[in-house]
């Protein structure tokens, strides 16, 4: 495998060819105080903000480097992980030739992404379990197909996708299987971003929206090889991350045991309200997670989703999907939330 993958045959010819923007910030790195700095075009009159933010985000990626035991130069950072995955597609995906294949019900943006950047989304639908269906998709790939997107843990089914599926693809398809681990943290599965020597074709994103609890900050994170870290880094905008986003990501990467504490009182709260499921009668079937959240099927989805919605509970209803007929999917919340939608169920 190692020796049949090379990532230059993936990669677009424009950006190949293309010579990346270097902005005042990449030709100058030294943020040092006793510089006076003219070459940005920026307001001079201190205020936190009146500098452009660093374009490489040096110490985000030294922190994340250090948690999950990769180099910096496998990370890319990203305003969320819906830039990253729209820069995988601009990067090896040509408009009107290439296409993806996607694994539906799955997260949605794969598809959006994909018309946006005018690339056939080929989707190969779950098995009845929620998982890949290995011979389905070898059939579905040919020479154009670019890129395979795995949700794991999946959503909104809230299941991993066993090893075996995994490393096949891995070992098997000449292109990219980008894995995205957003929920992750809730899972009891290792991450598979300590795999990249075995599988140079793998691509792991996560994001900070989920467990870290910081889905307002926009910072979506792909981790690689450091080959295929530099060509995305060639086609991304010069300062894509914020200095806002930068700082607080900073602040809670340095407070690992609140976010310990914050996954590990989710996880309770699921097993929690798991148990409680189980009594509501006109629920058919509660679905295995290990996400942080949980699928259901109803008797009904549009009418228990609408009866929730009287009672002040926003859920999502998911009975438009695939495989998702009359199916719910309930966030986990705090542990007052999660006793009022516990509350409104029962009274139905």
């Amino acid at each position: 495998m190692e020796n049949s993958f090379d990532i230059n045959n993936l990669v677009r010819e424009n950006v190949k060819q293309m010579k990346p923007y270097s902005s005042a910030r990449d030709e100058f790195k030294e943020l040092s105080t006793n510089m006076v700095f003219l070459d940005a075009n920026e307001n001079p009159f201190e205020n936190g903000v009146n500098r452009y933010p660093d374009p490489q985000q040096i110490l985000v990626k030294n922190a994340l480097a250090k948690r999950n035991g990769v180099s910096e130069c496998q990370i890319l950072l990203g305003n969320g992980s819906d830039e990253v995955l729209d820069l995988l597609f601009r990067t090896f995906c040509e408009p009107k030739v290439d296409n993806v294949i996607t694994l539906p019900p799955t997260y949605g943006m794969y598809g959006v992404l994909a018309n946006i950047n005018a690339v056939e989304n080929r989707e190969v639908l779950l098995s009845d379990e929620f998982q890949p269906q290995i011979k389905k998709i070898m059939e579905a790939i040919d020479e154009n197909t670019k890129i395979i997107f795995l949700c794991s843990p999946n959503n909104p089914t809230g299941n991993s996708f066993s090893d075996e599926s995994v490393v096949y693809l891995l070992q098997n398809f000449k292109g990219l299987v980008v894995i995205d681990e957003a929920y992750i943290d809730f899972s009891k599965k290792d991450s598979w971003i300590n795999e990249f020597d075995e599988y140079p074709n793998l691509v792991v994103t996560q994001t900070l929206s989920k467990a870290y609890g910081m889905a307002g900050i926009r910072l979506g994170i792909c981790y690689a090889s450091s080959a295929i870290i530099a060509i995305l880094n060639k086609i991304k905008a010069p300062y894509n991350v914020n200095e806002l986003t930068q700082k607080r990501a900073l602040e809670r990467l340095a407070d690992p045991e609140k976010i310990i504490f914050e996954i590990k009182s989710i996880i309770a709260q699921r097993e929690t309200l798991l148990k409680v499921l189980q009594e509501i009668k006109f629920i058919e079937k509660i679905y295995p997670t290990e996400a942080n959240f949980i699928l259901i099927k109803v008797d009904d989805a549009n009418k228990r989703y609408k009866e929730l919605i009287a009672k002040g509970i926003v859920i999502r209803n998911r009975t438009t999907q695939p495989l998702c007929s009359n199916c719910l999917r309930l966030t986990i919340g705090t542990e007052i939330e999660n006793m009022k939608l516990m509350e409104a169920l029962a009274s139905l």
